[in-house]
């Protein structure tokens, strides 16, 4: 694996470190990388490295927020410990309608929307819904995560099932439909980091699954370059996660998200732009 691979792949990494999770979309982005910087890899391999290399991403979800996801964090009191275990059980019930949706119908979204049209047009209907929800002020009267009702969960997570149709971006539709449900913007990035845990830990066993079988029934292999893409792919997106997500928490404290909406919808006239003139063959 030469010097130029190896940068390139960083450069995925870079990319879905900062995509998944500010709200812009870290599918629309990688399907342009991918025109443009192409791996060695065969497409049965992007596409399952498309969604395991975000294992990086979780894990630096996990790394950051180890005290407050861990019951049994050391200092923690039994109140503590009660309303750790009870946000559990809200990301847990609000992973459950794009769980199933996500394990039935996995083949079928991706053949019926996994286009640049598709991608683009939700690009922008998402950039337009930002600008339309931060357009209105309005108090927010869900100021912390103890105090996100069971039901809010729930409805965050059916908004979760847009997230499958790419192009989306699941922490954009969490984040409208949680501002929506009156939460502020602190709860609503932070309860859509969570969220990510289980939503991606299934997605990458999901496409692991269909790559191991794909190369069982074509008795083929995982090649070494394709083991160290993975391995440097995760590792890249963890170490920029990191910086993304703290500078999104604390962009948040003082701005809207009425920036990532605008960059949304210049994203997708980009990519109907690159579409119709042939550039982009997806």
């Amino acid at each position: 694996m030469d010097l130029f691979e190896i940068l390139k792949v960083f450069l995925y990494g870079f990319v879905e470190g900062i995509t998944e999770w500010l709200p812009v979309s870290s599918t629309g982005h990688l399907i342009i990388l991918e025109q443009f910087v192409p791996l060695k890899a065969s497409d049965e391999f992007m596409e399952m490295f498309d969604v395991v290399i975000q294992l990086g991403a979780i894990i630096a979800v996990l790394v950051l927020f180890f005290h407050k996801l861990n019951p049994w964090a050391k200092g923690k009191r039994a109140k503590e410990q009660r309303e750790t275990i009870s946000l559990w059980f809200k990301v847990i019930i609000a992973c459950i309608p794009a769980g199933v949706i996500g394990i039935l119908f996995d083949d079928k979204i991706d053949a019926l929307f996994y286009n640049c049209p598709t991608i683009a047009i939700t690009l922008i209907l998402y950039g337009v819904l930002f600008l339309l929800v931060e357009s209105k002020k309005r108090e927010p009267n869900i100021t912390s995560l103890q105090n996100l009702p069971y039901s809010i969960a729930f409805a965050i997570g059916v908004a979760q099932l847009l997230a499958l149709i790419p192009g989306t971006s699941r922490s954009g539709v969490t984040i409208i439909m949680a501002l929506l449900l009156g939460t502020s913007r602190f709860v609503a990035a932070e309860f859509t980091f969570f969220l990510a845990i289980p939503v991606m830990f299934g997605a990458s066993l999901i496409k692991i699954l269909k790559f191991v079988k794909n190369c069982i029934e074509t008795e083929t292999g995982i090649s070494n370059y394709e083991l160290i893409t993975l391995g440097l792919g995760m590792i890249s997106a963890f170490l920029v996660s990191i910086l993304a997500i703290k500078f999104l928490m604390g962009y948040i404290k003082t701005n809207d998200f009425k920036i990532f909406g605008i960059y949304r919808i210049l994203l997708g006239i980009v990519l109907i732009l690159l579409f119709v003139k042939g550039v982009l063959i997806i």
